[in-house]
Protein backbone atom coordinates (compact mmCIF):
# COMPACT_ATOMS: atom_id res chain seq x y z
CA UNK A 1 0.00 0.00 0.00
CA UNK A 2 2.96 2.58 0.81
CA UNK A 3 4.50 1.17 -2.36
CA UNK A 4 1.65 2.81 -4.14
CA UNK A 5 2.03 6.26 -2.51
CA UNK A 6 5.69 6.50 -3.16
CA UNK A 7 5.38 5.51 -6.99
CA UNK A 8 2.27 7.84 -7.39
CA UNK A 9 4.62 10.71 -5.79
CA UNK A 10 7.61 9.88 -7.82
CA UNK A 11 4.95 9.53 -11.01
CA UNK A 12 3.90 13.28 -9.94
CA UNK A 13 7.78 14.52 -9.30
CA UNK A 14 8.97 13.24 -12.60
CA UNK A 15 6.02 14.75 -14.92
CA UNK A 16 6.74 17.89 -13.33
CA UNK A 17 9.91 17.62 -13.84
CA UNK A 18 9.71 16.71 -17.65
CA UNK A 19 7.80 19.57 -17.98
CA UNK A 20 10.24 22.23 -16.81
CA UNK A 21 12.66 20.33 -18.76
CA UNK A 22 10.94 21.06 -21.70
CA UNK A 23 9.93 24.52 -21.59
CA UNK A 24 11.57 26.95 -24.01
CA UNK A 25 12.71 30.90 -23.34
CA UNK A 26 12.83 31.20 -27.73
CA UNK A 27 15.70 32.99 -29.25
CA UNK A 28 17.79 35.84 -29.65
CA UNK A 29 17.12 37.95 -32.58
CA UNK A 30 20.53 36.99 -33.58
CA UNK A 31 18.88 33.22 -34.11
CA UNK A 32 20.47 31.60 -31.78
CA UNK A 33 18.48 29.90 -29.05
CA UNK A 34 21.17 30.02 -26.21
CA UNK A 35 21.82 34.14 -27.07
CA UNK A 36 25.21 33.44 -27.43
CA UNK A 37 25.31 35.47 -30.72
CA UNK A 38 26.62 32.14 -32.87
CA UNK A 39 27.48 33.15 -36.54
CA UNK A 40 26.09 30.62 -39.11
CA UNK A 41 22.90 29.85 -37.81
CA UNK A 42 19.29 30.32 -39.61
CA UNK A 43 21.50 32.42 -41.68
CA UNK A 44 22.76 29.48 -44.18
CA UNK A 45 20.96 27.51 -46.96
CA UNK A 46 19.09 29.58 -49.99
CA UNK A 47 17.08 31.74 -47.57
CA UNK A 48 20.35 34.10 -47.40
CA UNK A 49 21.49 36.11 -44.35
CA UNK A 50 19.55 37.84 -41.86
CA UNK A 51 17.40 35.40 -40.57
CA UNK A 52 16.60 35.65 -36.91
CA UNK A 53 14.84 34.23 -34.43
CA UNK A 54 12.95 35.03 -31.66
CA UNK A 55 9.63 34.24 -28.81
CA UNK A 56 7.50 37.29 -30.84
CA UNK A 57 6.14 38.40 -27.07
CA UNK A 58 8.72 40.21 -25.97
CA UNK A 59 8.17 43.98 -25.68
CA UNK A 60 9.31 45.21 -28.97
CA UNK A 61 6.94 43.29 -31.15
CA UNK A 62 9.55 40.95 -32.36
CA UNK A 63 8.90 40.73 -36.03
CA UNK A 64 5.87 43.04 -36.65
CA UNK A 65 6.54 45.26 -39.08
CA UNK A 66 4.63 48.21 -39.77
CA UNK A 67 5.82 49.99 -42.63
CA UNK A 68 5.34 47.14 -44.76
CA UNK A 69 9.12 45.57 -44.91
CA UNK A 70 9.58 41.84 -44.15
CA UNK A 71 9.10 41.05 -40.91
CA UNK A 72 12.78 40.86 -39.01
CA UNK A 73 12.24 37.40 -37.32
CA UNK A 74 12.01 34.84 -40.33
CA UNK A 75 12.75 31.73 -38.53
CA UNK A 76 10.28 29.97 -36.03
CA UNK A 77 11.49 27.03 -33.96
CA UNK A 78 9.07 23.40 -33.12
CA UNK A 79 9.41 21.07 -30.00
CA UNK A 80 10.92 17.31 -30.60
CA UNK A 81 9.17 15.37 -33.04
CA UNK A 82 5.81 17.97 -33.16
CA UNK A 83 4.46 20.45 -36.25
CA UNK A 84 2.10 22.34 -33.98
CA UNK A 85 2.79 25.87 -33.74
CA UNK A 86 4.12 26.83 -30.15
CA UNK A 87 2.48 29.87 -28.86
CA UNK A 88 5.60 32.32 -28.54
CA UNK A 89 5.67 32.17 -32.21
CA UNK A 90 2.26 32.84 -33.26
CA UNK A 91 2.50 36.82 -33.40
CA UNK A 92 5.88 36.00 -35.73
CA UNK A 93 3.13 34.25 -38.22
CA UNK A 94 0.60 37.10 -37.64
CA UNK A 95 2.99 39.48 -38.92
CA UNK A 96 3.91 37.64 -41.78
CA UNK A 97 0.84 36.79 -42.77
CA UNK A 98 -0.27 40.90 -42.56
CA UNK A 99 2.98 41.34 -44.52
CA UNK A 100 2.04 38.72 -47.34
CA UNK A 101 -1.75 39.73 -47.64
CA UNK A 102 -0.48 43.59 -47.81
CA UNK A 103 1.80 42.98 -50.61
CA UNK A 104 -0.02 40.23 -52.79
CA UNK A 105 2.95 40.07 -55.14
CA UNK A 106 5.22 38.55 -52.86
CA UNK A 107 6.22 35.19 -52.49
CA UNK A 108 7.30 33.05 -49.41
CA UNK A 109 9.25 29.59 -49.72
CA UNK A 110 8.73 27.77 -46.35
CA UNK A 111 11.49 25.48 -45.41
CA UNK A 112 10.94 22.84 -42.84
CA UNK A 113 13.87 21.46 -41.49
CA UNK A 114 14.60 18.72 -38.47
CA UNK A 115 17.55 17.80 -36.10
CA UNK A 116 19.22 14.74 -36.77
CA UNK A 117 17.17 12.40 -35.06
CA UNK A 118 15.52 9.68 -37.27
CA UNK A 119 15.49 8.52 -40.71
CA UNK A 120 16.46 10.37 -43.67
CA UNK A 121 12.46 9.86 -45.23
CA UNK A 122 11.11 10.21 -41.64
CA UNK A 123 12.71 13.84 -40.90
CA UNK A 124 11.52 15.10 -44.73
CA UNK A 125 8.03 14.31 -43.96
CA UNK A 126 8.16 16.07 -40.56
CA UNK A 127 9.77 19.00 -42.08
CA UNK A 128 6.95 19.24 -44.93
CA UNK A 129 4.30 18.49 -41.62
CA UNK A 130 6.09 21.80 -40.17
CA UNK A 131 6.25 23.91 -43.36
CA UNK A 132 2.65 22.75 -43.96
CA UNK A 133 1.35 23.92 -40.51
CA UNK A 134 2.92 27.16 -41.07
CA UNK A 135 1.12 27.24 -44.37
CA UNK A 136 -2.33 26.28 -43.23
CA UNK A 137 -1.62 29.02 -40.45
CA UNK A 138 -0.86 31.78 -42.68
CA UNK A 139 -3.73 30.49 -44.75
CA UNK A 140 -6.48 30.98 -42.28
CA UNK A 141 -5.13 34.41 -41.62
CA UNK A 142 -5.81 35.34 -45.14
CA UNK A 143 -3.24 34.79 -46.92
CA UNK A 144 -3.68 33.52 -50.39
CA UNK A 145 -2.52 29.87 -50.93
CA UNK A 146 -0.62 30.93 -54.27
CA UNK A 147 1.98 33.20 -52.32
CA UNK A 148 3.14 30.06 -50.03
CA UNK A 149 5.19 27.49 -51.31
CA UNK A 150 6.74 24.32 -49.44
CA UNK A 151 9.75 22.73 -49.30
CA UNK A 152 11.28 20.27 -46.72
CA UNK A 153 15.08 19.92 -46.58
CA UNK A 154 14.84 17.28 -42.87
CA UNK A 155 17.65 16.81 -41.46
CA UNK A 156 19.81 17.73 -44.93
CA UNK A 157 20.59 21.83 -44.10
CA UNK A 158 21.47 22.15 -40.51
CA UNK A 159 21.79 25.36 -39.30
CA UNK A 160 24.03 24.34 -36.49
CA UNK A 161 26.12 20.81 -36.43
CA UNK A 162 26.62 18.36 -33.63
CA UNK A 163 24.02 15.97 -31.73
CA UNK A 164 23.69 18.39 -28.67
CA UNK A 165 19.85 18.85 -27.38
CA UNK A 166 21.00 22.63 -28.38
CA UNK A 167 21.99 22.19 -31.34
CA UNK A 168 18.91 19.90 -32.11
CA UNK A 169 16.68 22.66 -30.91
CA UNK A 170 17.86 25.12 -32.71
CA UNK A 171 17.64 23.05 -36.39
CA UNK A 172 13.79 22.35 -35.47
CA UNK A 173 12.87 24.99 -37.62
CA UNK A 174 10.46 26.82 -40.22
CA UNK A 175 12.86 29.58 -41.97
CA UNK A 176 10.87 32.08 -44.39
CA UNK A 177 12.88 32.38 -47.39
CA UNK A 178 11.79 35.47 -49.57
Amino acid sequence: MQFKSHARTLAIALSLALVAGCSSTGGSRDGSMDGTGANGGAGTGTAGSGQVSGSGVSGDRAGQQTDGRIPDVRTIYFDFDRDSIRPEFESVLVAHARFLRSNGNARVVLQGHTDERGTREYNMALGERRANSVKRFLEVQGVSPSQLEVVSYGEERPAVRGSSDDAGAQNRRVVFAY
